[in-house]
């Protein structure tokens, strides 16, 4: 039987002092006992011990029971965990492969979609970077097959001019006459200017169409201005009929400048050589009309692509590139241009920038 000591509890309800306790005691051995007391009487208490061995017992089967599950649901979650990880970053590892692969190979074909998710918007995202590469490469690809065609006329032209005058300068070979003389330096002095304004263009159109500009506010009526004073200078012949009105703009000024300049210069270039060229800027629309041929419609599509020229052009001098120059600073400020027919015959060119809003005083 066990024994154990009772206490200040038991005592005050033997007294009346409480209603009833219960605590837990130990006896000599170490046992746990739940001890309850209630009143039985004057001055008496009824003590009521039950083992908690049972309870303890339970209690620890159930400790350990919640110890494995605990620790095979945390196993279990980590393996589901590990799964669906590993499942759903295999369309990740397979685009990292293949954008790799692209690094190494260079080959930009378009990456396969699958379903609609976020790895499938980055994976269309990427074919539309593919896209824009492919097309870069493609543009310079043929830039460099047409540069090297344009450059192989006047450079063996002016290889051959050279070879002469140094024949003719050779000991033992007959002096070139002076007239002869003079007509090949000349031949090879416009050819130096020609491949010079050739390479220029080239490095323009080759900055990938985003060239750095120097950005700032500008008067697309000066640009004009100063554009019509130096083709006049060398398009003596020809009559220029200006009226233009102010339009303030936001851009790169010497590159409008330059691109007005190609656009007057193609206009002097096709005018007769008592023609005139009109030239008008009204509500930020610049026309240049001229009273040449006029463009065949169906080359009017090709006027701005570079190194075009039509059958008619191929003897005149040029490279092809003015226009295309003038259609890349005009996207570039987010214009635009057309060509057309002139009122009075001849070509229209129309351009126009967009402008700023005019600051009104508070």
């Amino acid at each position: 039987m066990p024994t154990f000591e009772l206490g200040r509890p038991e005592l005050d309800v033997a007294a009346g002092k409480s209603r009833s306790s219960i605590r837990t005691l130990s006896d000599d051995e170490g046992a746990r006992y739940r001890v309850a007391t209630v009143p039985a009487g004057s001055g008496q208490a009824l003590v009521l011990a039950q083992s908690l061995e049972s309870q303890d017992l339970i209690l620890t089967k159930l400790g350990t029971v919640m110890l494995v599950s605990g620790g095979l649901g945390v196993l279990a979650a980590a393996l589901a965990g590990w799964a669906v990880a590993t499942n759903g970053l295999r369309p990740v590892r397979r685009l990292t492969s293949s954008v790799e692969k692209i690094a190494v190979t260079e080959d930009l074909t378009p990456l396969r979609v699958e379903g609609d998710d976020e790895v499938a918007r980055l994976a269309t995202a990427f074919n539309q970077m593919l896209g824009a590469l492919s097309a870069s490469r493609d543009r310079q690809r043929r830039l460099v097959a047409d540069a090297s065609h344009e450059l192989r006329t006047p450079l063996t032209s002016l290889r051959t001019n050279l070879d002469l005058l140094a024949q003719a300068s050779s000991d033992g070979s007959a002096d070139l006459p002076e007239a002869a003389r003079r007509e090949l330096l000349d031949d090879v002095r416009g050819q130096i200017e020609e491949l010079t304004t050739l390479v220029g263009d080239l490095v323009v159109l080759a900055r990938e169409d985003h060239p750095e500009t120097a950005v700032g506010a500008l008067d697309l009526a000066e640009v004009t201005e100063r554009a019509v004073t130096r083709v006049r200078r060398r398009a003596a012949g020809v009559d220029f009929d200006v009226r233009l009105e102010p339009w303030a703009a936001q851009g790169d000024a010497t590159a409008l400048e330059r691109a007005i300049t190609n656009l007057l210069d193609n206009a002097a270039k096709w005018s007769p050589a008592d023609g005139r060229i009109t030239v008008r800027l009204v509500s930020g629309v610049l026309t240049v009309d001229d009273q040449g041929p006029g463009i065949k419609p169906a080359d009017e599509a090709h006027v701005f692509e570079r190194f075009w020229r039509s059958e008619e052009s191929r003897s005149m001098p040029g490279s092809g590139l003015g226009l295309a120059i003038v259609r890349q600073v005009v996207d570039q400020h987010g214009g635009r241009i057309v060509v057309g027919e002139a009122p009075g015959g001849g070509t229209r060119m129309s351009l126009w920038i967009p402008g700023v809003p005019a600051e009104h005083p508070a």
